[in-house]
């Protein structure tokens, strides 16, 4: 079977009418170019190039297979340099995974500014408030908040964000602010039937009076009065500095959630995530804290 690289190399020989010079452009003896050609001529059962001591000369059937070989060398450069220049600028779609909130608080922006400055770049973005497999559901990217529990994949910090206990003015002015070990009888907005929350080292099991599965809806639910929630900052922060809530027991956070953008591997990392990697980390900015809450007095 004919050798690909002995057809290009006959290329090179033609194109440089020598093989001293295709010799030294290929960083090889010419003795093995010299023996490579005629291996290629005795495969191919015909003289590719006459030979003097002066100069090469290219037969007839030799000027046939250049034109056809040489066509495929300029498809090998054409191919080379694509692959090369798609290790540079982003191309083809980008699927990336968030929160729901992260992603429709956030990541607007970021992806804004990523489909400007790359123009032949695609990106299809899935909200989803649950664990995500990239490799299974062939995501390039997730945004993840809270604990990483796959240590497969490469994981870069972006911040975090801070998780309040509040209530609305209206709330506490009706049944004030409990202490902590008066929480587990204390009107609560909840994920689940029971849960467990911790305030200044007491854990408090609380049987919420109303169990939502949106955050968005128990930060509403606050608001309006119905009792106490543990919302991110991230969706509390605005009411919280225009009055509509306030964060209990100090202001401090009842949890700090790292926040993550994780991806399979860092091992020829395409140029569509690397980029979308470092946009997040540098148009991101930092959660501002609310404004603290007036403290009220304890029932």
């Amino acid at each position: 079977m004919v050798s690909p690289s002995d057809m290009l190399l006959f290329v090179t020989v033609v194109r440089d009418e020598s093989f001293t010079r295709a010799a030294q452009r290929l960083g090889i003896t010419k003795q093995s170019v010299s023996e490579r050609i005629r291996n290629l001529e005795e495969q191919l059962g015909v003289r590719l190039l006459e030979r003097t001591t002066r100069r090469l000369r290219v037969t007839g059937a030799g000027a046939t297979y250049y034109e056809r070989c040489a066509a495929i060398a300029e498809q090998i450069d054409v191919a080379n340099s694509e692959v090369q220049q798609r290790q540079v600028e982003p191309t083809g779609l980008l699927r990336v995974s968030s929160p729901v909130l992260y992603g429709r608080r956030y990541l607007t922006s970021v992806i804004s500014t990523y489909l400007n400055r790359h123009p032949k770049a695609r990106l299809e973005l899935v909200l989803a408030d649950r664990r995500v497999d990239l490799i299974e559901e062939g995501l390039d990217v997730a945004i993840h908040i809270g604990p990483l529990d796959d240590s497969s994949l490469v994981a870069r910090k972006l911040g975090e964000s801070a998780v309040h206990y509040v209530a609305s003015p209206r709330f506490l002015a009706k049944h004030g602010t409990p202490s902590a070990r008066e929480l587990r009888t204390a009107r609560c907005i909840g994920f689940s039937a029971f849960e467990t929350w911790e305030v200044e080292g007491v854990k408090s099991r609380v049987d919420p009076v109303l169990t939502v599965n949106d955050l968005e809806l128990a930060c509403e639910a606050a608001t309006a009065g119905v009792g106490i929630a543990r919302v991110p900052a991230l969706l509390c922060q605005d009411a919280v500095r225009d009055g509509r809530l306030r964060i209990l027991w100090d202001s401090k956070p009842a949890m700090m959630r790292a926040i993550h953008v994780v991806y399979p591997s860092r091992v020829n990392l395409p140029p569509k995530v690397r980029h979308f990697v470092d946009a997040l980390a540098t148009l991101v900015e930092p959660m501002p804290p609310p404004r603290r809450g007036t403290r009220r007095g304890r029932r």
